[in-house]
């Protein structure tokens, strides 16, 4: 278990307790949701709503888009909303970016990533990872590797595309930290990350990656701050912890079938990046069929 150092937890997964959560003047936020301004199913009203009710903050980290995360900012009263986006990189890996305003998430977005995406807008976009990296230090930003060793057979996670041989290990370096519960990984993955996220003294953060209303809360980030400035800054020196439990079967399917279904709209497109993604790593894997051959005694 990952641990402070005075050997307090802190990453336990378990159902959070939200109201005792506050009673312990810890900021509660799900750093991983998604709505219908990418590809979940929730309106931003909606969630904004729930949020209120059950009392926890929002991270909408829409794919490659930050209108969702913007129109939360807006409509935020005394919510916790941390503007953010997650960028889904050409050679693999998904990257969460929280920024300290919504200023600078719009100024990236409209700089960086509207001008390199692709014909599927929410899929891989022309950068790589270690060019989204480049660029997102020039603002006030953390970033942090979504679900590092998923999805499935699909290779969305860093640590997954760096054992793979797409990403070399020293990008690992160029992230901030790595999410350490995601809501829709398996639980020894994320004890995988959790444990990796500790080794290398990165930092930490947990979310739903929800696509659907009853998701979202289910995974928290807490901070003893109630500013965002404060908040990113507890985050980014491991002054946090992290609360919650991945999602049930029933409702890993149930989201898989909302995500299949607003991409289903992008076929063709993603058909082609795919392609585009895919042949690289098949002649990789080719190759290195072939040298281990080579390196076998006859």
């Amino acid at each position: 278990m990952l641990r402070s150092d005075n050997g307090n937890e802190k990453v336990s997964f378990e159902v959070p307790d939200l109201a005792q959560l506050r009673r312990e003047g810890l900021t509660a936020v799900d750093m991983h949701y998604h709505t219908d301004h990418s590809d979940g199913r929730v309106r931003v009203h909606q969630v904004l709503a729930k949020a209120r009710r059950a009392g926890f903050g929002l991270a909408i980290t829409d794919h490659n888009v930050v209108s969702g995360s913007l129109h939360a900012f807006q409509e935020r009263g005394d919510l916790m909303i941390i503007p953010g986006m997650e960028v889904s990189a050409f050679d693999g890996p998904h990257i969460l970016t929280y920024f300290y305003s919504p200023k600078d998430l719009e100024d990236f977005f409209r700089k960086h990533i509207q001008p390199n995406r692709q014909g599927s807008p929410w899929l891989a976009i022309k950068l790589s990872t270690q060019e989204i990296i480049d660029r997102a230090e020039s603002y006030s930003c953390v970033t942090i590797a979504a679900h590092p060793y998923g999805y499935l057979l699909f290779n969305k996670g860093l640590q997954k595309c760096i054992e793979g041989g797409y990403v070399t290990p020293e990008k690992m370096k160029r992230f901030d930290g790595l999410e350490v519960i995601c809501g829709g990984m398996t639980h020894s993955l994320n004890l995988k990350a959790m444990k990796l996220a500790e080794e290398r003294n990165m930092s930490f953060t947990g979310g739903t990656d929800g696509h659907l209303l009853f998701d979202s809360g289910g995974v928290v980030t807490c901070a003893p701050e109630d500013t965002l400035e404060r908040f990113l800054d507890a985050v980014a020196s491991r002054r946090n912890v992290v609360i919650g439990r991945e999602k049930s079967a029933r409702q890993m399917i149930a989201n898989s079938m909302v995500v299949m279904t607003k991409h289903s709209r992008y076929f063709l497109p993603a058909v082609s990046i795919n392609y585009q993604q895919n042949a690289p790593r098949m002649r990789h894997y080719i190759r290195r069929l072939r040298e281990q051959q080579k390196e076998e005694p006859k």
